[in-house]
């Protein structure tokens, strides 16, 4: 990881920090997305304690906005003429529907919508790179799920762990399908499920929500566990080919039947880009 320039986001708190720290200690170079100026700074602090003799940088944004996600895209495009590796990890779960400014489920907006704006933004920057990787962060949770293609926006009411699980099964979509159409740029798209790992995660669902997955953590694995998959894929010569795959504890894993439909995985791919207004 010498010299390469890894773009990640959700790296100021569990799994992903914990991810950032660890490649950058390899030698790469890190670039962090946060909403939270307070936790950035201090994941800064401690990356360049891990790594002192490079600068790594974070940007503010809100990644449930359309608009922040495009705008923050641009300024790291802009600083970044090559990235080697994105990964996309920020990620929430939210106990009743709520709907952004762009009139979106948060989750999705947040979950999925994220992930696609972003990586599609940073294509070029991407494929500058002689071999990058793109790597996002799904979860076992999606099996089950099933998302209305015809209801992208949710009007009709999803909300808490139904949209979460339905926002896990769009990144393994979404993955399936970037794959598809990168093969051949020297460009690798994977994702994975990290297992129910005890982070911040959920501590602000709200409601019956938050006690429950509080709980549920005394069971959880811990974030250095739940890391290793996302290091793995970023990093590992073994994984340097390898696109379009489902990963679970740095081994590829079936995701659902679902999961799988490469007809769903377009018609994703076509609304998504509708809802972003970007040519994809």
């Amino acid at each position: 990881m010498n010299g390469k320039v890894v773009v990640i986001t959700g790296g100021t708190s569990g799994i992903g920090e914990v991810a950032a720290l660890e490649l950058a200690k390899m030698g790469a170079r890190i670039v962090l997305i946060a909403r939270d100026a307070s936790r950035a700074d201090a994941t800064l602090v401690r990356l360049r304690n891990a790594a002192p003799n490079l600068v790594h940088s974070a940007f503010l944004a809100d990644l449930s906005r359309l608009a922040e996600m495009k705008r923050v895209a641009a300024q790291i495009a802009d600083q970044e003429p090559r990235i080697d590796v994105l990964v996309n990890n920020a990620g929430a779960i939210f106990a009743a529907r709520q709907l952004t400014e762009d009139a979106l489920e948060r989750t999705f907006a947040l979950n999925h919508m994220s992930y696609f704006v972003l990586t599609l933004a940073l294509r070029e920057r991407l494929l500058a790179a002689k071999a990058a990787r793109i790597v996002n962060t799904a979860s076992a949770a999606h099996h089950g799920a099933a998302f209305d293609l015809d209801d992208v926006r949710s009007t009709k009411g999803l909300g808490g762990m139904k949209a979460y699980r339905c926002s896990k099964l769009c990144n393994i979509l979404f993955t399936r399908e970037l794959a598809r159409r990168l093969r051949g740029t020297g460009v690798t798209a994977n994702c994975l499920h990290p297992g129910f790992v005890a982070t911040r995660f959920g501590d602000q669902s709200g409601g019956m929500l938050s006690r429950l997955v509080w709980v549920a953590k005394l069971f959880a694995i811990s974030p250095d566990e739940g890391a290793q998959t996302i290091v793995y894929l970023a990093s590992s010569p073994e994984a340097a080919k390898i696109t379009g795959q489902y990963f679970h504890k740095c081994r590829p894993a079936i995701p659902s039947a679902a999961a799988q439909d490469d007809r769903s995985a377009r018609e994703l791919w076509r609304r998504s880009a509708d809802l972003a207004g970007m040519n994809a």
